[in-house]
């Protein structure tokens, strides 16, 4: 696909504006734009302080830096529940090497006892795995992991009125055990006589996506059959639609395909990604959205290869046996 005009950036939305009663029916129609028109956008004015967002970045690079042994020892094939050190390489989308390191961390939860009945997605439940040579890394994602759940929580009740709906509409599917899904990511640079894939094309399949970025670019986002630049803006979240909105609005809401594109030789890029999804025991349910929305709804979009299932879980598991085929083989062949 072509590049588009660097003119088309991404809308910038102040979650000031709706917390102000005076600005919160104006929030909510520039919401619905930015999500219907690009599936993307900044988030300024979210409440997560500085200094935290300084801490994620900085023991995020601290990690990276360790020793190749000491990431190997938390490397993410050691764990059933898909958590921990992956190189780069080692995780694929649309069966393609991503090229980027990075170590992923899920919601600190009791290993889930299995028998026939219970769901297989029920494996993915439990610990994680954290590094013996950089203890404070448990406090500070685990601290993050927090404070961007309560900003996820507020934006997805922010949408639900802007859909027309109770702002808790939500709450039965994720109020008992959230998807709380994080990683930390460094994309190598790389010289350009290669593949530029720092992780290739795809959607989300939560709620929603709050990315922080350091300083180097790299994610697109596709629109019109070209890629705008989601360039680094200091402050802010980058904020996506994902999969469980576009299924309960009926595709009213779409989730946007994105890709990373890897930083030249030389430079790498740093993000820390955050999923909000719902309970993996839960199902989508389908809105009855407003009169004038609802003829804007088109259906949640099909496709063969991925098919999108309304069992949170079955849709989870799916994308994770897929993209790391080391931990589905040794531990889920049963799956396969």
């Amino acid at each position: 696909m072509s590049a588009l005009p660097k003119t088309d950036t991404l809308p910038t939305l102040d979650f000031g504006r709706y917390r102000d009663p005076e600005e919160r029916e104006a929030f909510f129609e520039d919401l619905r734009h930015a999500a219907r028109t690009y599936g993307f956008f900044y988030l300024s004015g979210h409440g997560v302080a500085e200094q935290l967002q300084r801490d994620i970045v900085a023991v995020s690079k601290r990690f990276f830096a360790l020793p190749e042994e000491d990431k190997i020892a938390v490397e993410m094939v050691n764990s059933p529940h898909f958590r921990g050190y992956t190189r780069a390489g080692w995780e694929r989308t649309k069966g393609q090497a991503d090229w980027r390191e990075q170590f992923d961390v899920g919601a600190e939860r009791p290993v889930v006892q299995q028998d026939p009945t219970t769901p297989s997605w029920s494996r993915l439940q439990g610990p994680n795995q954290w590094p013996d040579s950089l203890p404070d890394l448990k406090s500070i994602v685990l601290e993050w992991q927090r404070e961007l759940t309560r900003v996820a929580i507020e934006l997805l009740q922010a949408f639900a009125t802007a859909l027309g709906q109770e702002k808790d509409v939500f709450g039965p599917i994720y109020e008992k055990a959230p998807n709380q899904h994080l990683k930390i990511i460094r994309y190598p640079g790389r010289d350009a006589t290669g593949s530029d894939q720092g992780v290739g094309a795809h959607k989300d399949s939560g709620f929603l996506t709050l990315l922080l970025q350091d300083v180097q670019g790299g994610l697109q986002v596709e629109k019109d059959g070209g890629w705008i630049d989601a360039t680094p803006v200091p402050g802010t979240f980058v904020i996506n639609i994902g999969e469980i909105l576009e299924l309960a609005s009926n595709g009213y809401l779409k989730a946007t395909v994105h890709r990373v594109v890897s930083p030249p030789s030389g430079r790498d890029r740093l993000s820390v990604a955050f999923f909000f999804g719902a309970d993996l025991n839960a199902n989508v349910p389908l809105l009855t959205l407003p009169d004038d929305l609802a003829h804007e709804a088109g259906g949640a979009d099909t496709d063969p290869d991925n098919p999108l299932f309304r069992e949170v879980g079955r849709n989870y598991l799916k994308g994770r046996l897929r993209s790391h085929p080391d931990v589905a083989q040794r531990h889920h062949a049963d799956l396969l």
